[in-house]
């Protein structure tokens, strides 16, 4: 499933890598502009943990953090944002590497990060805010452009995240809106806030300006262009390079002018070559540029020497590492360049974007090939480089990125290729979301392909089936046929086969063919081993050690949980529907053992079937039917008695599971014929885990049902049932004790 696509992982190749490191870098500070030291001690010794620095463009936000970050003395962490950097997992991917490049913390944070939806708010968020609180010297946290996060996920995951600095040591975050969390850091005092007042220009540095483009602006003339100009740093430059070319026209900017494309346009293109402007704006299809790049947008071998000319003449470009390969447009003036390329060349942009994606796939980027196939109307090509890229983009965690790619393309387009709606099946499927899983799944139902898919199956057919067996909405003996179908069509060299041969062991089972099921897990797990498709090996052991444990071959068990909850923590698996298995497997080893970790090993696995939901069935009510047994025989009926009941609600929607059903029921009569205990307390429930990581947060109950679709009403009585079930009566002593029993982080 997540990993049955095994190319490079889209954001891990030699480019995207070095894309990384333009991230990541500290800019130097660039000679000449105004100083802000002033300002900058003043942030320094507020002894804030956060500070904020908010101004429209144009007002040296950048240029503040990057002549802080040349003074500082305390390690510094940089994160320069893009909009693609909107995805939970990705923000706090590249604040965890970022922190442990300039701290020292172990390299592997930032891979602990790799999570989606709720885990980023109950494993990664947590994880990252401990390792701050952790440190054991100061830091700094500087983000540029933080406007450039805008969902709430990522404003949740920050907001977390920022509560872990520790004393002595500060966030600092540049943006042109103030971001969610800021009223809520005022109110407590928390913040230093630098605005557009701070960071206007005086008639000091009106002159310092001037004085830097060699001309010389008397005192008078100085209070004249700041108060045309407003103090707008970009203003005053232009002004500065009027005057140098007519001296008479140094005031003629003023504050009304400072989003008109005529200055910019005049002042900044007027005087160059031709050949320069058009490469000026064609260039602007661009977030960031490198020679090579261009050269291929723009048909040309000469864009290294251009890019060096350019930032010799201080056009407005930025040098993003200390090599200068890689540089991007100033915010404001790309957005005037964009403008003029809709305005002199309208028809050649969608070409742009075609020419930037060639360069982008041709060098092993297909994430970003993809962002700019999103400007064009080429959606065949852009679905198929999707199809290729999906699961392991969310495998790397960016679901939030799948996500936006498939709204982006439209039901329609995805539906267009068919492979690709298989697909879009499956991420519902192994993050636990049934609808729509099941909405997929209807979509794929009446289509056919007979082009080779970009997914790596056989046959769209033979990806289709497997998708119907994994779901079982057709119960058993369709399941088996659909299983069946997938293993004769995928071939032993296939890097669908360990998939197709754990499917096919599953099917076996509902049927009641144990024996069959164990051989063919058997050879799924060494198949899965030798590709590295590591989800698929989990649950192949799991299921082979859950038919051990059955049959008495406990040793034989024990090798296969280990190896399987290995391969869970190694490759950040716990929060998978295919993780379930092995978690509930573990704590049954446990009990059997007498193990003192019984209770531990108990909680983790009640945690991970949150993710494991009707849209696999026989996943979902084996883990569970596994854990009622577990509880039950450690005395807690109730816990058991509750897993029956939730097993009850997925057979609502998958009511025929064969061999699966006479277990249920077996086990069910058992527990029934029992005299109910004394009233224990339930466990939580799977929405109730869900909801608990947002307890961490500042959200009112309003806001948390938003974040989860449901109503302020749904939000009171699970968080008034945590509470109960919980033993607490505050949101703090709730979390804390969450964290206690392992129910958050771990």
């Amino acid at each position: 499933m997540a990993d049955t696509i095994r190319a490079a992982p889209p954001r891990g190749g030699p480019l995207d890598l070095l894309l990384l490191e333009t991230k990541l870098a500290i800019p130097a500070a660039r000679a000449g502009l105004v100083s802000r030291a002033t300002l900058i001690a003043r942030a320094r010794g507020s002894n804030r943990p956060v500070v904020t620095v908010t101004a429209p463009s144009g007002y040296g936000k950048s240029s503040l953090l990057a002549q802080w970050a040349a003074v500082e003395d305390r390690p510094v962490a940089w994160v320069s944002l893009d909009r693609f950097d909107d995805d939970a997992a990705a923000l706090l991917t590249l604040l965890a590497a970022s922190f442990a490049r300039a701290t020292g913390a172990d390299p592997a944070l930032a891979g602990d990060m790799r999570r989606h939806g709720a885990s980023v708010l109950g494993r990664s968020a947590p994880r990252l805010a401990a390792a701050f609180r952790g440190s054991p010297a100061p830091f700094v946290v500087m983000l540029d452009d933080v406007h450039e996060i805008t969902s709430p996920a990522c404003h949740d995951a920050l907001a977390l995240v920022i509560g872990g600095i520790p004393d002595g040591s500060q966030l600092v975050a540049a943006g042109r809106a103030e971001q969610p969390y800021v009223p809520r850091l005022r109110a407590a005092d928390a913040t230093f806030e630098v605005g557009v007042d701070d960071l206007a220009l005086d008639s000091r540095g009106a002159q310092q300006v001037f004085a830097e483009a060699d001309v010389e602006l008397s005192p008078g003339l100085a209070d004249t262009v700041t108060a045309r100009t407003e103090g707008w740093p970009v203003g005053v430059y232009l002004a500065a390079k009027i005057a140098r070319a007519t001296p008479d026209r140094a005031v003629a900017v003023s504050g009304d002018d400072r989003y008109v494309a005529d200055y910019l346009y005049r002042e900044s293109l007027s005087g160059l070559p031709c050949d320069v402007q058009r490469f000026l704006r064609r260039t602007a299809v661009l977030e960031r540029l490198s020679a090579g790049l261009c050269d291929a947008l723009l048909e040309a071998k000469d864009s290294q020497a251009r890019l060096r000319e350019l930032e010799a003449l201080n056009a407005f470009l930025v040098p993003l590492d200390r090599r200068r390969e890689w540089y991007r447009y100033h915010p404001l003036f790309r957005e005037f360049l964009l403008g003029e390329l809709r305005r002199e060349e309208p028809e050649i942009t969608a070409e742009l974007h075609t020419r930037a994606a060639d360069w982008y796939e041709s060098n092993g980027s297909a994430v970003m090939a993809i962002e700019h196939l999103l400007q064009t109307d080429d959606r065949d090509r852009c679905v198929r480089l999707v199809a290729d890229v999906a699961l392991r983009t969310y495998q790397a965690g960016h679901l939030q990125t799948v996500q936006r790619w498939i709204a982006a393309l439209g039901d329609r387009a995805v539906a267009g290729y068919p492979p690709l709606a298989v697909l879009a099946g499956w991420i519902a499927v192994i993050s636990g979301h049934p609808v729509a899983a099941d909405r997929w799944a209807a979509a794929v139902d009446g289509l056919s392909f007979d082009e080779p898919p970009a997914d790596g199956t056989a046959s769209f057919a033979s990806g289709r089936a497997m998708l119907r067996a994994m779901m079982c909405a057709h119960g058993p003996d369709q399941a088996v046929t659909d299983a069946a179908f997938g293993l004769a069509e995928e071939p032993a060299w296939s890097v669908w086969r360990d998939q197709a041969l754990g499917l096919a062991g599953e099917a076996q089972l509902l049927v009641g063919d144990v024996d069959r099921a164990e051989e063919l897990f058997s050879e799924a797990s060494d198949v899965a081993l030798s590709n590295g498709h590591h989800d698929v090996r989990v649950l192949a052991d799991a299921e082979l050690a859950m038919i051990a444990m059955d049959r008495g071959r406990w040793v034989e068990a024990a090798g296969r949980l280990e190896r399987a909850l290995a391969c869970i923590a190694e490759h950040r698996l716990q929060d998978y529907a295919t993780a379930a298995l092995a978690q509930a497997g573990a704590a049954r080893l446990s009990l059997h053992r007498g193990a003192p970790t019984v209770e531990q090993d108990l909680t983790r696995a009640m945690r991970a079937r949150q993710f494991s939901t009707y849209a696999a069935p026989a996943l979902a009510v084996r883990a569970r039917l596994s854990l009622a047994r577990s509880y039950f025989a450690f005395g807690d009926d109730t816990t058991s008695r509750h897993l029956l009941h939730e097993v009850a609600d997925i057979r609502m929607h998958r009511p025929a599971l064969g061999a699966l059903d006479d277990e249920v029921a077996a086990f069910r009569a058992l527990v029934d014929s029992v005299p109910l205990g004394g009233g224990g307390v339930p466990p939580l429930t799977p929405a109730e885990l869900r909801l608990l990581p947002y307890l961490q947060t500042h959200l009112t109950m309003p806001e948390i049902g938003a974040r989860l679709f449901v109503s302020r009403n749904t939000v009171s009585t699970e968080v008034g049932a945590i509470y109960r079930k919980l033993g607490v009566s505050s949101r703090s002593d709730a979390v804390e004790r969450a964290t206690a029993i392992g129910l958050i982080c771990g």
